[in-house]
């Protein structure tokens, strides 16, 4: 069994206690409902932006992006704009390209050796789609939440809900539901992608190998927001109107706790609190760092253009000529070769 993995889970375990106990056997409702949000998310902006502070003033003197194509030399050459981007154009391009459709995961592969000695290669597609689809669904979730932020609703945070959802007709006018509650697809994929990341992460040896306890905890920690959100929605059905007062009193900074509100909802607050407290210190930070990398954001025109590093400064040189002239006849007695003779050097 990998420690790894288990330790990540006992954390997980001891953090759903921590609130769940907090609340229902010491009524905590106002350290983990107000408290610690609110220290969460002042500790998540600062912790975000010192990051990418830090990243943006970091030295960055010569052309470094990896490239999946042929650089623009010669006319008759031909090369790869977006792979290889000479321009500012083919840079966004590029990175748009990465950002939304993953694509340097979508041409990844993987290798097996085979029982006659020979390695193989394939695609890697359910990794690439595993990845996608995790990523998507957790941008919709977010951006469906933000109407318990807001009043009135914003027009798109409306039509996103609309098409996530299934069983549910809401768009111009208030909701009319076939079914109670109206079942949103961005939660269930969310969770199932991230059930799939999880068991690739502890079931392939080689993936295992190179894995951390760092790379199980936010998994885990995001399937316990996702099993919390799905709980309180189809399950425990808490009071979404007493969640909307208390999330527009947190953004206005007049909190109050909201009534009937049972266990679930603190363990998936505190759960996403302990997220937003993890995510600046974490492999998390590549939802800004991929901006901010000189691998992907710079043109490779080097071939075009000399590039000479800015923090170059005079430095004193002794060349061998210099060295020659200080220590010939020493050379010469030591039997060492030397370029000119004393005859010559005389002359």
């Amino acid at each position: 069994m990998n420690g790894k993995y288990m330790f990540s889970l006992l954390a997980i375990f001891v953090l759903f206690l921590l609130p769940y106990v907090g609340v229902t056997a010491f009524g905590l409702k106002t350290l983990f409902g107000i408290f610690i949000p609110l220290i969460a998310l002042t500790i998540f902006i600062i912790g975000f932006v010192r990051r990418i502070k830090g990243w943006s003033e970091s030295p960055v003197p010569f052309r470094i992006p990896t490239t999946c194509g042929q650089q623009k030399s010669l006319t008759w050459i031909e090369s790869s704009p977006i792979d290889n981007p000479t321009t500012k154009a083919g840079v966004v391009v590029r990175m748009i390209l990465e950002v939304m459709l993953f694509r340097s995961l979508f041409r990844n592969l993987k290798f097996k050796r085979e029982s006659n000695g020979i390695l193989s290669y394939s695609w890697e597609l359910w990794l690439w789609l595993g990845a996608l689809a995790f990523h998507w669904a957790f941008l919709v979730t977010i951006v469906r939440h933000l109407r318990f932020f807001a009043e009135p609703i914003p027009y798109f945070v409306r039509a996103l809900e609309f098409f996530d959802s299934f069983f549910r007709v809401e768009f111009f006018t208030d909701a009319f539901q076939v079914g109670l509650p109206g079942i949103y697809m961005s939660g269930i994929v969310l969770l199932a992608a991230a059930i799939y990341l999880l068991a690739r992460r502890i079931l392939l040896a080689q993936v295992r190998y190179v894995s951390l306890a760092a790379d199980y905890f936010p998994l885990f920690l995001i399937i316990g927001i996702a099993v919390s959100g799905i709980m309180m929605r189809y399950a425990s059905k808490v009071d979404i109107v007493g969640i909307k007062a208390f999330t527009m009193g947190l953004v206005t900074l007049n909190p109050t706790i909201p009534e009937g509100v049972g266990a679930t909802f603190y363990v998936h607050l505190f759960f996403v609190s302990v997220l937003l407290i993890y995510f600046p210190f974490s492999k998390l930070m590549h939802m800004g760092g991929i901006f901010m990398s000189p691998t992907r954001n710079l043109t490779t025109d080097t071939r075009a253009k000399h590039y000479s590093n800015p923090w170059n400064y005079p430095v004193k040189t002794h060349t061998y000529e210099e060295y020659e002239d200080d220590y010939r006849e020493k050379m010469i007695d030591a039997g060492l070769p030397v370029d000119k003779e004393l005859a010559e050097v005389k002359e």
